[in-house]
């Protein structure tokens, strides 16, 4: 959302490298979540929402139950700023130490859809 879609759009060009195709959407606004936004998570394996803002009552809470209101049942993982005191420093130094960054994001999004896979294929026996 907003000053993150950047990296966002970063962590997609790796995610890129890395075979794993996605998309990327800024919001014009973030509440209501916009009504086009469920049915194009339904299209996908994973979504993700990204904000420098908390992850508690967040854009990420808004968008998962809109997703569950449209009964579109596909996994959710929000990175935003935890609910703790944070290390006073550069804008880039605390974003880095709270894990949003490209790499991080990236890995984490690629992390939760190998876990996916994992998953889906144990289900099915195979």
């Amino acid at each position: 959302v907003g000053v993150l879609a950047p990296v966002c759009l970063n962590a997609a060009d790796l995610l890129a490298g890395a075979g794993i195709r996605c998309t990327v959407v800024d919001p014009r606004w973030v509440k209501p979540v916009d009504e086009e936004l469920p049915p194009l998570a339904a299209r996908h394996r994973l979504v993700a929402v990204v904000e420098d803002n908390s992850r508690a009552g967040g854009v990420g809470s808004a968008v998962g139950q809109a997703l569950r209101d449209a009964s579109v049942d596909v996994p959710l993982r929000t990175f935003g700023i935890p609910e703790q005191f944070l290390a006073h420093g550069k804008r880039a130094e605390v974003l880095a130490d709270i894990g949003l960054t490209p790499v991080e994001i990236a890995g984490r999004i690629s992390a939760a859809l190998a876990a996916g896979a994992a998953t889906r294929t144990e289900e099915s026996g195979a």
